[in-house]
């Protein structure tokens, strides 16, 4: 017992190492090894090291300051500004009610800051600076829907974050490792936006028919329960189910009632978007980011149940679709979300899309492990040259090597991506763990020779309040790089504040016990 209880941050170490072991390779840890089976451990690689896109753009839009809303809802405010706008509509505007101030965005391209002081004069509201770029708000909600879409996209390792530059400009920072560069474009380029038009016969004109289109009739947030994408039991196009929530699904089955679609044995769709003649007796329309992707009619039952008011009570019904990729894009984008504001990726202030091969992403993997092989090497060459007595110096290597080996099981266990930053964030550990363990062995041997534990505890202590000391400036010094979006920097920092942390708290006094019994013969 009093063996145990002496050395308990030694066995405190084994505890961590062991169940950093099991982060890195038990087969019901690691998302991405267990699912792929493409890594012998469950660490993750950001695109730096397993090849990918980044993609690094600015938000689309323009707000308006300290808006007077003159009673009017947030909504209101919407549709009167989209309305002095020319392509714009409720959707585009974003009225926001602050504390402090009320905002109004407009996300559309070729918007300028004078088109929205005029918009909202016209409108007739009171407004202070208009500005470009969105609010922080709406750069939060787009970093989380991009997120969803490529978590419902099944991307994995795929990170969202913001970046601010030194000059106060945002971007929105995208990477997914081992992912074609047109692939994560399109995923991430178009808002997303999905709704459901009625296209229908409203009379005739010299004996043809006129038709309209009631557009809205549900929209992205009426939809709940959405299912996954299946293909068509016709063998013809796929479809997503789908239920609507309560109050919309009235206001739906009210206005397939006004228009006609629900007829006795349902409705046939023929439309024809590119203006041909139509005969059709009225279409439901799917329509992705202002593009009409389909347009198919209402089924005999389902027209049964909507003119008999009873469809409200389980609103449910299917989104058909041509193929089985549209349906699956639709499904992801009703479950992300619709973005609040685009990516710019076009014109002079855009930003930038780049990727890299999976083979050179392995090139940086082997680099990265060279690297740090010769660092441990140098670090191992220099110790041993400085104190000449493998009972101090093999230790050292040793304990300093399990703080990089707890942090990659720690990784692993929350799935961190490891980049480029964060190999050079081990190798600083590796540097200061080291570093502080030759300050220990200093303090320890200066005076003499170790004759009993109270003077090698006496001698620790003093090392130890040096070490703590350092430890608290590095982890001030690197905590605004961990907490600001500064890209790159950030994976460096967290990782070199933890090695930090599990230095003081593991390996430092671990390693006072490992000297401990090694140079003192009272244990």
């Amino acid at each position: 017992m009093s063996t145990l209880r002496d050395n308990w941050r030694v066995i405190f170490l084994v505890v961590a190492i062991l169940l950093s072991t099991f982060a890195l390779f038990s087969p019901t840890m690691g998302a991405q090894s267990a699912s792929e089976g493409n890594s012998a451990t469950n660490l993750q690689f950001g695109l730096q090291l397993d090849g990918g896109t980044r993609i690094r753009a600015p938000l689309v839009g323009v707000t308006a300051e300290d808006v007077e809303f003159e009673g009017d809802s947030e909504r209101v405010v919407e549709r009167q500004v989209a309305a002095q706008i020319a392509g714009a509509d409720a959707a585009d505007v974003i009225a926001r009610t602050g504390a402090e101030s009320n905002t109004v965005e407009v996300t559309i391209e070729n918007v300028t800051t004078d088109d929205l002081s005029a918009a909202l004069d016209a409108a007739g509201y009171g407004h202070g600076e208009v500005r470009d770029g969105v609010t922080a708000t709406t750069r939060e909600e787009t970093v989380r829907v991009l997120q969803s879409k490529i978590n419902e996209a099944g991307l994995s390792g795929g990170t969202v974050q913001q970046v601010t530059t030194a000059t106060s400009e945002h971007f929105i920072l995208v990477e997914v490792p081992n992912r074609d560069q047109s692939d994560v474009v399109d995923l991430v380029g178009e808002r997303g936006t999905v709704q459901i038009d009625i296209y229908h016969p409203t009379g005739t004109d010299n004996g043809s028919r006129v038709y309209e289109t009631r557009e809205a009739v549900l929209t992205q947030a009426d939809f709940t329960s959405i299912g996954t994408a299946q293909e068509s039991q016709t063998g013809s196009g796929a479809f997503v189910p789908v239920s609507v929530r309560d109050e919309p699904a009235s206001e739906f089955q009210t206005a397939v009632q006004d228009t006609g679609l629900a007829q006795p044995g349902g409705t046939r769709c023929t439309y024809m978007e590119d203006g041909g003649e139509n005969t059709t007796e009225g279409c439901l329309l799917l329509v992705v980011n202002g593009d009409v992707v389909n347009a198919f009619g209402m089924s005999g039952g389902l027209a049964d149940t909507m003119r008999a008011g009873e469809w409200a009570d389980a609103p449910s019904f299917q989104l058909q679709t041509r193929n089985t990729s549209e349906a699956q894009d639709i499904a992801i984008n009703l479950r992300a979300g619709a973005l609040p504001a685009r990516l710019d990726l076009s014109g002079e202030d855009s930003g930038t899309s780049s990727y890299i091969s999976p083979s050179q992403g392995e090139s940086f993997k082997f680099d990265s492990l060279i690297t740090g092989i010769i660092a441990v090497l140098a670090v191992a060459g220099v110790v041993f040259i400085r104190y000449g007595k493998p009972q101090v110096a093999l230790p050292m290597i040793v304990t300093g090597l399990s703080e990089v080996y707890i942090l990659l099981g720690f990784a692993a266990a929350i799935g961190y991506p490891l980049d480029l930053s964060v190999i050079a964030g081990f190798i600083a550990v590796i540097g200061t763990g080291v570093d502080d363990l030759i300050i220990i062995a200093d303090e320890v041997m200066a005076e003499g020779s170790v004759t009993s534990r109270k003077v090698f505890q006496s001698r620790f202590r003093r090392a130890f309040w040096v070490i703590g000391a350092a430890a608290a400036t590095t982890i001030i010094a690197m905590s605004p790089l961990a907490v600001l979006s500064l890209g790159d920097l950030q994976g460096f920092a967290i990782f070199t504040i933890l090695g930090v942390i599990v230095g003081v708290l593991v390996t430092r006094p671990a390693y006072g016990d490992i000297l401990r019994l090694l140079l003192t013969e009272d244990r």
